[in-house]
């Protein structure tokens, strides 16, 4: 099968994750600077998430680049990082709307985990089908921003419910590893 589909249908879902993030930001009921001001958790919170998403979906796109053809097992991986992404406008909305309180920043980081998680995942699928020698598996190597980033996330999962402001460093700070788009596959093509 070819991954044609693959791709538009990804690309629809995480422009609709994208599209119900911002509806989640309401218009403050005020014209005054206090009441915008009341608002920057929840804009500090979409912002975080609106990056995460374009980080997915820069390297999703890469990542598609290596690979020829897609089965049931890749659609199958390929929904369950979806999945997890479809949840950032819950886990964002109720982080930013409560200020950054200890389990909605908790819950953030496990959903932020598991996307990790899921997208590890989609990446040994698509390795098993193109083989150990593909562009792809070359390109991944042993994956030091992938372990790194998932050991951040637990250490930020923890730290939430010791020190918010360390968790939400370590949220940021894998993003930041991430924001430019993975050279690792860009050098193999």
């Amino acid at each position: 099968m070819g991954k044609n589909r693959l791709e538009a249908f990804s690309d629809g879902v995480l422009a609709i994750v994208i599209t119900i993030m911002v509806l989640e930001m309401k218009v403050p009921h005020g014209a005054d600077w206090q009441t915008l001001s009341n608002l920057l958790p929840v804009f500090l919170s979409y912002v975080l998430s609106f990056v995460y998403i374009g980080i997915y979906w820069n390297n999703h796109h890469h990542l598609l680049h290596t690979v020829h053809k897609v089965g049931g097992g890749i659609l199958w991986a390929n929904l369950h990082l979806l999945f997890w992404l479809s949840l950032f406008p819950f886990s964002t909305g109720w982080m930013g709307e409560n200020h950054f309180a200890t389990l909605p920043t908790a819950i953030y980081g496990f959903n932020l985990f598991m996307a990790g998680l899921a997208y590890w995942v989609l990446v040994k699928c698509l390795v098993a089908v193109e083989g150990k020698e593909s562009l792809l598996a070359k390109a991944i190597g042993k994956d030091v921003k992938g372990k790194i980033s998932v050991v951040f996330y637990l250490i930020g999962i923890v730290s939430a419910f010791y020190v918010n402001w360390v968790a939400q460093a370590f949220y940021v700070i894998v993003a930041l590893i991430w924001l430019v788009p993975d050279k690792r596959i860009e050098k193999v093509l």
